[in-house]
């Protein structure tokens, strides 16, 4: 029998925190704006998403508190700004929708991963509404319920 190969994943960084703190209620997917440097590094695997949310300015979105990592053998005509706020590339009905609802509705906008399509850097990012402690706690538990179901399953089938 031949051994399975793994397809690479084409994610670059994970938000998981933002599951855990908000209800996520719509997705969508939007380009970054990037620099020569900071694709390399990406490619590296040097970017973190968890401090990061999106910061809507004029009819504009953007990234705001992705950090990206220099590499050192970076570009030295350039001076590398690891936090810098980066442009989101969406549509204007999808800007004019988020931008309603996080102004009006209490909602929030979260990026919940950044990953490759095709040669393309990708954010996805999230219409959330914030968890209440008891929510928080209430999600733990039925993910603990069905782990347990799960393991009792597979223990009366052996």
């Amino acid at each position: 029998m031949a051994k399975k190969t793994k397809k690479p994943s084409n994610q670059i960084a994970a938000n998981k925190k933002a599951r855990h703190e908000y209800f996520i209620e719509e997705t969508y997917e939007a380009g970054l704006v990037l620099q020569g440097w900071e694709v390399k590094a990406i490619r590296a695997g040097k970017m973190s998403i968890t401090e990061a949310y999106v910061v809507f300015r004029g009819n504009e979105a953007f990234l705001f508190g992705a950090h990206i990592q220099p590499l050192l053998s970076s570009s030295t005509h350039v001076d590398p700004d690891s936090i810098r706020t980066r442009k989101l590339l969406l549509n204007r009905k999808e800007i004019d929708t988020l931008f309603g609802a996080v102004n009006q509705k209490g909602y929030a906008c979260v990026p919940l991963e950044v990953y490759w399509k095709d040669s393309l850097v990708k954010c996805k990012i999230g219409l959330a509404k914030g968890k209440k402690l008891h929510d928080k706690r209430k999600t733990l538990k039925d993910r603990d319920w069905e782990r347990d179901k799960e393991r009792g399953f597979k223990q009366h089938l052996d």
